[in-house]
């Protein structure tokens, strides 16, 4: 399975081409965290960072193989906006769905965070071995065919 290369802003960016180059403020894009999933030999393993984010405030699910994880990171401060020379972290609501590479068992999921990082490990679903069917062969009669006595007569 190949590499996905991921970027924080891919659904937007044909938008802001759109707008000829013109950049949208930071505020216009949600939160999209990034992922890594990879898989073991008995599970689907996937890494998400939440810094900031209380993991009390985080929703998982798995349904017909798709990881979707939700959230909402607030915000702490006591700042007033106008002070900021820069404003880069962001907080407010996340979403983020994956399709995972192979069927799991999504019931038997489990998460923790540790330092600032989501870990989500998903139990792999029994492969199913390929069910063999033998194709029976029936002999086909074959017509008979009735021999004619006649003679054909010359001519």
């Amino acid at each position: 399975m190949a590499i996905i290369p991921w970027s924080p802003f891919w659904p937007w960016e044909e938008m802001e081409k759109a707008f000829h180059g013109h950049k949208l403020p930071a505020k216009a894009f949600p939160m999209i965290l990034p992922a890594d999933v990879y898989e073991t030999a008995k599970t689907v393993e996937v890494k998400m960072p939440i810094a900031g984010v209380e993991p009390e405030k985080v929703d998982i699910s798995v349904k017909d193989n798709v990881l979707t994880v939700k959230g909402k990171s607030e915000k702490k401060t006591e700042v007033e906006e106008k002070n900021y020379y820069r404003k880069e972290i962001r907080s407010g609501s996340f979403h983020r769905s994956l399709p995972l590479p192979v069927a799991v068992l999504g019931n038997r999921a489990c998460a923790q965070s540790e330092h600032g990082m989501l870990r989500i490990s998903i139990p792999k679903a029994p492969v199913k071995p390929a069910k063999k069917v033998k194709v029976k062969v029936r002999a086909e009669k074959k017509p008979k065919v009735k021999k004619s006595t006649k003679k054909k007569k010359k001519k």
